[in-house]
C-alpha cells in the first residue's frame, strides 16, 4: 500500500506541476521565477543534508560537473519550460518535455559511444513519431500572430537541455555523490545561472509579490521539486528503478486532465494519437534502460 501511495503521489505532484508553472510564467518573467525557485530548492537540500549531517563538501574533479547539471538541468531546461507554457498549454508543453527521457537516452549513446539496442532504436523512433504528429498541425496552423510555434520549440528545447542534463546527473551519481548534495550545489548553480540570464536580458529581479505567486513558488520548490524526489528516489529503492520509471511516464496524463480542466484544452486527434505514441516510446526507452541502471540513476524530468 504505501508503495502506490508513493507512486500516485509522484505522479500527481509531478504532473500537477506544469499547471502551477504555467501561472508563474505570466507572473514574472521566467528566468526570475526559475531563479527564485532554485534558490529556494537549494536551501531546504542544504538544511537536509545539515540535519542528515551530510558532508556538503564536492571534490574538485566533480564541481564542474556539478555545476554543468546545474546549468542544463535546473536552469536552461526550467527556463525553457516556463517559456513554453506562456505560449501553449501546460498539458501539451509537458508532454513534449516528457520526451526528455528519449533525448537523454540517445545522449548517453552518442557520449558514451555505444551501439544503441533495438530496443531503444524502436522507442525512440515511436516516440519522436508522436511528437511529431502533436506539432506538426501547429507548424502547418502557423500564423504571425500564433503563438504556438515559439512555444512547441521552447518546449523541445526543455526537452533537450533536460536530457542532457540527466545524463550529466547519472554520471554525478555514479561518482558516489548523495543526491541530496548533488541537488543542492546544482540547484544554487542553477539559480545562479538563472540570474545571470535576468540581468543580461535586462528585467527586473523582483518576484510577483502576490498570495497565488507566493505559494506557487513553495509549491514548485519544496513539493514538486524536493519532495517529489525524495519520494521518487525512494520508490526506486522500494520497488526498483524499472518500476518506478512508469512513473515518469503517466506524469503527462496528469499535466493533459489538468490543463483541460483549468485551461480549457481540447483533446483532438492528432493530439490524443501522438500522446499516445510518445508515452509507449517513453515506456520502452524507460523500461529497457532503468532496468539496466543502478538504483542511483538520475530520472529524465517530466514535471516543471
Amino acid at each position: 500500500m504505501t508503495n502506490v501511495l508513493l507512486f500516485l503521489a509522484t505522479v500527481v505532484l509531478w504532473g500537477s506541476a506544469a499547471v502551477v508553472t504555467a501561472h508563474q510564467a505570466v507572473s514574472a518573467d521566467p528566468a526570475v521565477s526559475v531563479a527564485y525557485r532554485m534558490l529556494l530548492v537549494s536551501i531546504v537540500m542544504f538544511v537536509w543534508c545539515f540535519a542528515r549531517k551530510t558532508p556538503l563538501r564536492v571534490a574538485g574533479t566533480n564541481r564542474g560537473w556539478i555545476v554543468l547539471q546545474g546549468v542544463l538541468f535546473f536552469g536552461l531546461s526550467f527556463i525553457s519550460f516556463y517559456h513554453a507554457t506562456s505560449h501553449i498549454p501546460s498539458g501539451i508543453a509537458a508532454l513534449i518535455l516528457s520526451t526528455s527521457s528519449l533525448a537523454a537516452a540517445l545522449t548517453a549513446s552518442l557520449v558514451l559511444r555505444t551501439h544503441p539496442s533495438a530496443h531503444l532504436l524502436a522507442g525512440l523512433s515511436i516516440g519522436i513519431a508522436g511528437l511529431a504528429v502533436v506539432v506538426l498541425p501547429q507548424f502547418l496552423a502557423f500564423s504571425a500572430t500564433s503563438d504556438t510555434v515559439p512555444g512547441v520549440l521552447w518546449a523541445v528545447a526543455a526537452a533537450f537541455c533536460t536530457g542532457c542534463g540527466t545524463v550529466v546527473a547519472a554520471r554525478n551519481q555514479r561518482a558516489g555523490l548523495p543526491v541530496t548534495v548533488i541537488m543542492g550545489w546544482s540547484a544554487l548553480a542553477g539559480a545562479a545561472f538563472s540570474f545571470g540570464w535576468a540581468v543580461v536580458a535586462g528585467v527586473d529581479l523582483r518576484p510577483a509579490v502576490t498570495a497565488p505567486y507566493i505559494a506557487g513558488l513553495v509549491y514548485l520548490a519544496i513539493l514538486a521539486s524536493c519532495v517529489t524526489f525524495a519520494m521518487y528516489f525512494s520508490l526506486v529503492h522500494r520497488i526498483g528503478p524499472a518500476a518506478a520509471a512508469y512513473a515518469l511516464s503517466a506524469v503527462p496524463l496528469v499535466a493533459l486532465a489538468l490543463s483541460m480542466m483549468f485551461e480549457g484544452l481540447q483533446l483532438t486527434a492528432p493530439i490524443i494519437a501522438g500522446s499516445a505514441a510518445i508515452l509507449w516510446g517513453n515506456v520502452i526507452v524507460l523500461g529497457n534502460s532503468n532496468a539496466k541502471a543502478p538504483a542511483s540513476s538520475s530520472p529524465a524530468r517530466t514535471d516543471a
